[in-house]
């Protein structure tokens, strides 16, 4: 079979299986998801920035984390769109090598930006005396530059070690965008490496930053009961919540996909938990860090104040 293989240029995605009148649900539903994520991730990123009072580690954090739903989710979502009235859901090899690089390297950096954020709750609730020189502004750069490595790490390792396996003709992904473990089982070639590396790689990334937010939090949960009042003990904890509830969302799909043993679940299931965490989470994230926080919401309620005076 080997032998006789012609060697593809492009993959074609088996996208959603489901009829006509699902297929146009499904697209207003996600093109919706898309719309809100845009508002709401480059509208959280607008506010920090012009905002003195949301000028601290906390929100700039926040506005990295946004940059990088926006960008992951951009790298997939308007494909898909346009793939749902396509008559061949094609993708030639160098765009397909190009989208697995920039997701792997977005995902990878929010997971280590949930990490640095963690460490920032802890340092601002268990040491807040030492706040202001812990998270120095040249901290807080290499907080943020080393996800960003991490991410590039995964990236490189992931997109070289996949487009090194042979394609034969025809391609079919099924999948809807090229997700690493979608693309590799498309190979003619022999994929236990790479099935290895994504596995061991994805836990060690994950664990290591899934370790980081556990610790932080364990000093964190401590440093909150040994505060005396039950209304500082709420504000302290309120602070955390949204944070958590990011870190939940995220970390319990991207385990369901990449750290599991290829065979236990179907490619349906697979992609139900590719649309979470490449479209709902990314939607998600910025409502839940604005409708649970004073302080955006503040700002927000000045911003539309001082534009209403300008007009």
């Amino acid at each position: 079979m080997v032998e006789n293989c012609t060697e593809a240029s492009q993959f074609i995605f088996e996208g959603f299986s489901a009829s006509w009148e699902l297929q146009i649900f499904l697209f207003l539903l996600l093109l919706a998801s898309y719309v809100i994520t845009l508002v709401g991730n480059l509208g959280l990123i607008f506010l920090i920035w012009v905002d003195p009072q949301l000028h601290t580690p906390m929100y700039f954090f926040l506005s990295n984390l946004s940059l990088v739903d926006f960008c992951y989710s951009s790298v997939v979502t308007p494909q898909m769109l346009a793939h749902f009235f396509a008559q061949q859901k094609a993708i030639s090899l160098p765009q397909c090598a190009t989208q697995m690089w920039f997701f792997s390297l977005f995902v990878a950096t929010e997971c280590y930006l949930l990490a640095a954020m963690a460490y920032d709750r802890y340092v601002a609730i268990a040491q807040p005396l030492l706040y202001a020189t812990s998270m120095s502004p040249k901290s807080c750069a290499w907080l943020v530059v080393g996800p960003y490595a991490a991410g590039t790490v995964n990236a490189v390792t992931h997109t070289s070690l996949a487009f090194q396996l042979r394609f034969c003709e025809p391609s079919v992904v099924n999948h809807f965008f090229c997700d690493i473990p979608a693309v590799i089982s498309c190979s003619s070639s022999n994929t236990g490496t790479n099935a290895l590396v994504l596995f061991s790689l994805s836990f060690v990334l994950g664990t290591l930053s899934v370790c980081i937010i556990l610790v932080s939090y364990a000093y964190i949960l401590a440093a909150i009961l040994r505060i005396c009042s039950a209304r500082g003990r709420r504000k302290a904890f309120s602070t955390c919540i949204s944070h958590l509830t990011a870190v939940t969302l995220l970390f319990g799909t991207l385990f369901f996909t990449y750290v599991r043993p290829s065979s236990r679940f179907s490619a349906d299931a697979d992609k139900v938990a590719a649309v979470l965490y490449t479209m709902a989470i990314p939607m998600l994230n910025p409502l839940i860090y604005s409708l649970r926080n004073q302080q955006v919401k503040a700002a927000l309620g000045r911003l539309t104040q001082r534009r209403g005076f300008s007009l």
